[in-house]
């Protein structure tokens, strides 16, 4: 009885200095991440608008009525679901080329390891203001080159209504393949090297031994960081606000500009929370489906 006694003491104990232990590190994240969340859901359902002198009012489901009727809204959805695709499909392959490459062992690979991650170091803002300038009509980078090959005048990637999405997903490739690049690398370098030398000895081609000994040993790996890159991509904001502020004639307006645009430039708080709201569920079903594709594939191996 004395033995149980203690045992139930130290548990308690030690449960009450492991929450002790977490507390720093719970305490940021309920201040700012769960609390914006839970006044920006409650906000949704207000009329909540900026410079009103008469109080906010609750008025249900109605925000969320009206933007099942904005097409606005769900052509910015439309655009978001492309740049998310547009951008995390190429930069998924371009990534495993590359960490193939610097897996191998070649001369100055550290050089070229180093040089790979520039990108990941630099602010969305610098890379946004930094590709303004290659995009730039007149003195642009671009636009010399193709003027010195002949194949034209060149033109205003930016705002011309064909070109602005593809040149905008082609900045967000080059922005966010480093880090795509340094996982996938880490993954391969945890792959054992005596069974590409087994399965060389067996004859295995270069194709065959990435597909029956590569891939499987870095699937988990890929899966994750693809998730987690298509989730960052479809939430993307300064990176398309520097570029194009969702222009021409919101041809890349995405999800959170227009949210941001009803927020700051017209006001409509409550309107812009619903649309936040929505756009969180998006995610957590696409988070969701994730999860549920991992346990079922642990499940399997």
């Amino acid at each position: 009885m004395t033995l149980q006694t203690a045992k139930s003491r130290s548990g308690t104990k030690s449960g009450g200095g492991a929450w002790f232990l977490v507390l720093p590190a719970l305490i940021p994240i309920l201040i700012l991440s769960v609390g914006p969340l839970l006044y920006g859901t409650a906000l949704a359902f207000t009329d909540s608008q900026s410079g009103r002198t008469t109080p906010t009012q609750w008025i249900g489901l109605l925000n969320f009525q009206d933007l099942l009727r904005d097409t606005l809204f769900w052509d910015s959805f439309r655009i978001g679901l492309l740049w998310a695709v547009g951008v995390t499909v190429p930069q998924f392959l371009l990534a495993l080329g590359l960490a193939l490459l610097l897996n191998q062992n070649l001369r100055f690979r550290w050089l070229a390891r180093a040089l790979a991650i520039i990108p990941w170091a630099m602010p969305e803002v610098v890379v946004g203001i930094m590709w303004r300038l290659v995009y730039n009509p007149d003195a642009g980078i671009l636009n010399e080159t193709v003027r010195d090959f002949g194949l034209g005048d060149g033109r205003d990637w930016l705002t011309g209504l064909a070109t602005a999405l593809p040149a905008v997903i082609l900045v967000g490739i080059w922005a966010g393949m480093p880090q795509t690049t340094v996982a996938l690398l880490a993954g391969l370098q945890n792959t054992p090297h005596e069974l590409h030398e087994a399965a060389a000895l067996d004859g295995a081609g270069a194709w065959r031994r990435f597909r029956t000994v590569t891939w499987p040993a870095i699937k988990p790996v890929a899966l994750a960081i693809t998730a987690l890159n298509f989730i960052w991509n479809f939430n993307s904001f300064a990176l398309v606000y520097v570029l194009t502020n969702g222009g021409p004639g919101g041809r890349t307006r995405l999800p959170m500009l227009f949210a941001y645009e009803q927020a700051f430039r017209y006001g409509q708080f409550g309107y812009a929370a619903a649309m936040g709201c929505v756009m969180v569920a998006v995610i957590s079903v696409m988070l969701a489906c994730y999860l549920v594709g991992r346990l079922k594939g642990g499940d399997d191996q």
